[in-house]
């Protein structure tokens, strides 16, 4: 009971720990512990790059397990979720797919070590995340279509007046709300997985604490009880390792999902 009597204050300290705090300047113009945790997963998934590009050149056949497994990475990007979704027009369109994917899986993949804060961890990256997307599909419904005729396209032809014109309206609101809830569903997934991982660490420390002061009965019970925290810990580690990579492929095909809907033909 004294270990869950702490968890208050330990809880506190937590959800502090995730707010934005500056680590030069101030939060407004200087660098959060989120950008620069998000500047190590770029320069992380700039290094993985070159790597791999450099082994690749070493053989026309892919060697290593490090090869094979970002060759197997890329592939299903480009067939699951380009070809897939966009036909033809894919190789248009894999650049950019492709660079969100990787980009937001090594955010998500650093968030997972302990004491990393990634950019996909504050509302402020996954917005502008959010908003590349949503900037990359309407510019592609416009060179299309013509400005005109994408802002046509957004009533279905063959409804009468005045119905049109509600579902014109609906279509807008639902237009300008993907942007919303891709930055939203990114960042809550994240920042509350790393909730949890950090409460179910909180209560192992909290259980195992009184045993480091001193070996009695209850404190070795409570070691006990720690035990099975950890191993909660480890199964829900696990887990957000899977969640990390489903986040990064859910962006990443909705984003292909709202390209396939500008690339239709009338």
């Amino acid at each position: 009971m004294d270990a869950l009597s702490k968890l208050p204050d330990e809880m506190s300290e937590l959800i502090d720990s995730f707010m934005a705090h500056a680590v030069i300047g101030d939060t407004t113009v200087g660098l959060t512990q989120y950008i620069f945790w998000m500047g190590v997963a770029i320069v992380l998934l700039l290094v993985v790059l070159l790597v791999f590009k450099k082994k690749q050149s070493e053989s026309l056949v892919p060697q290593g397990f490090f090869v094979n497994a970002v060759e197997y990475v890329v592939e299903f990007v480009r067939d699951d979720v380009c070809k897939g979704l966009l036909g033809d027009t894919w190789r248009v369109h894999f650049p950019f797919l492709a660079a969100l994917f990787f980009f937001i899986l090594f955010n998500n993949l650093v968030g997972i070590i302990p004491g990393c804060h990634p950019g996909t961890g504050t509302m402020g990256v996954t917005a502008a995340l959010a908003l590349c997307s949503f900037v990359y599909f309407v510019f592609y419904g416009c060179k299309r279509k013509g400005v005109g005729g994408y802002v046509k396209s957004l009533a279905p032809s063959g409804v009468a007046f005045p119905i049109n014109i509600l579902v014109a309206i609906i279509e807008v609101f639902s237009t300008f709300l993907r942007p919303i809830t891709l930055a939203i569903r990114l960042f809550c997934n994240m920042f509350a997985g790393h909730i949890v991982m950090g409460t179910f660490a909180i209560l192992a420390s909290l259980f195992f604490e009184p045993l480091l002061q001193g070996v009695t009965a209850s404190a070795v019970a409570g070691a006990g009880v720690s035990v099975f925290w950890v191993l909660l810990l480890i199964i829900i580690y696990l887990v957000e390792i899977l969640v990390a990579v489903i986040q990064a492929y859910v962006f990443t095909l909705l984003s292909a999902v709202y390209v396939q809907l500008v690339e239709q033909e009338e």
